[in-house]
């Protein structure tokens, strides 16, 4: 079976266990009550999903199995002469619920390498879209080329117990992982680099093989691939990225058909688009002003400019988050290591200082401080990665890691069917008139 499936499988029977038990004794519990305007305005902070690999704190940030991104860059695993965590290890921890051992991380590196071979038909289907398809269409389509592998959907045509279920999703889940840096190097490459590809290097870690497929052999660029992956990869299970995942994996789609599903939200303006709006509304200001490296009082004016003409600041602002996201802040202390004198850098910097006490001033602004997305382009540039558009694919790669390791959870545990009820407004109307009972 594999060691880490071994491991897994025991985890998840004890806690199969536990559910049981608690539905059992707290089933009826109210966990809290939903108002009209979280109906209407997108079900903000209804309490409707288990998720076990990670949680969103309001203050602290993203936790992954209760460890915050700075406790993760202490003790997760690194690269021989590296400094940030491995990605590989961060999907242990997600996974198993336990900080790994060395040995566990390199067993998940080598069954990545082994596995990542990627049938010549998903690369035929790839090529067979005009080289102006946005990058994340391009990655979407590899990926459903790429469902033809799966094992699930195999084991369920011959007829797979449900309890089983787990089994070959949780071999499909490391199938896709292993293969997606192939995947979004040869739409990169296609696209960017003339279709000069690279092969894969079976002698590197999963995100230092994804930097080398790329074409960006720099140590510092495997570096950041690696803080980028482990940072990237879950944020608890209400975005739309996880969210949809786990709804359409919930019809029992294989994991191929739910992450393809997923990757579709990611590709929204406001979810993972949102970092090449960073990028690109940075190049803007430096262009409308005339300097790559722009004063505070320009950017101020800038600001002032972009919100007068009804338009946010991309990159500030988040839906949970009410201080600065730790994951902007690990990115920040990578750029003022490897990069402190780097034009672009500063200026998120110099953004950073300037952005939030403008939008406290306006009043109606909850969270004015930046986001994951506010830092990670400048990186990248400074790299010699400013194909913008491409970033929401990188993002989508590091998503894998949490939405898989979430996908053999609920496989595992059993969940149902997700089909929450809905109402008309008409029916809303007559409920406020006490004309109607729409909640039983």
């Amino acid at each position: 079976m594999g060691r880490i499936k071994e491991k897994f499988k025991a985890k998840a029977d004890v806690a199969n266990g536990e559910i049981k038990e608690l539905l059992k004794e707290h089933g009826n519990k109210k966990i809290g009550e939903v108002t009209l305007a979280q109906i209407y305005q997108g079900m903000r902070g209804i309490t409707g999903l288990v998720t076990e690999t990670s949680l969103l704190d309001a203050q602290e940030g993203i936790r992954f199995r209760g460890y915050s991104i700075p406790e993760l860059q202490e003790k997760l695993q690194k690269a021989p002469n590296g400094s940030e965590p491995l990605p590989e290890a961060l999907f242990y921890l997600m996974l198993i619920g336990e900080l790994p051992t060395d040995e566990d991380v390199n067993h998940i590196t080598s069954v990545w390498q082994r596995r990542s071979h990627v049938p010549n038909h998903v690369f035929a289907a790839i090529d067979a879209l005009p080289l102006n398809t946005h990058p994340m269409t391009m990655f979407v389509v590899g990926v459903m080329a790429l469902q033809t592998e799966s094992n699930f959907a195999k084991e369920y045509a011959k007829g797979i117990n449900k309890k089983d279920y787990w089994n070959p999703v949780y071999d499909d889940a490391m199938d896709l992982i292993a293969r997606l840096p192939r995947i979004a190097a040869y739409v990169y490459r296609r696209k960017y680099k003339n279709n000069d590809h690279i092969q894969p290097n079976g002698l590197l870690d999963w995100g230092g093989n994804f930097a080398h497929m790329l074409g960006y052999d720099d140590e510092g660029f495997k570096e950041l691939m690696r803080l980028y992956m482990t940072i990237h990869a879950d944020h608890e299970g209400g975005n739309v990225s996880a969210h949809t995942t786990h709804l359409v994996g919930s019809a029992l789609s294989d994991p191929y058909l739910s992450y393809a599903a997923g990757m579709n939200g990611l590709a929204g303006p406001l979810h993972g688009l949102a970092n090449q709006e960073v990028i690109k509304w940075i190049f803007e200001m430096q262009e409308s002003l005339g300097t790559d490296l722009p004063a505070k009082e320009q950017i101020a004016q800038y600001v002032q400019d972009t919100l007068s003409s009804g338009k946010v600041v991309p990159g500030y602002g988040h839906a949970v988050l009410r201080k600065t996201d730790p994951r902007f802040t690990a990115q920040m202390e990578f750029g003022k290591k490897h990069m402190p004198e780097d034009k672009l850098c500063r200026t998120v910097w110099n953004i950073y200082e300037t952005v939030p006490p403008i939008l406290q001033s306006l009043g109606k602004i909850k969270n004015p401080w930046p986001n994951v997305d506010a830092h990670s382009g400048a990186l990248l540039v400074h790299y010699g990665m400013a194909e913008y558009e491409f970033y929401t694919v990188l993002f989508a790669v590091s998503r894998a890691l949490g939405v898989m390791a979430s996908l053999i959870w609920d496989r595992a545990l059993g969940f149902a069917l997700e089909r929450p009820k809905s109402v008309t407004t008409e029916s809303v109307k007559q409920w406020l008139d006490g004309k109607a009972e729409i909640w039983e």
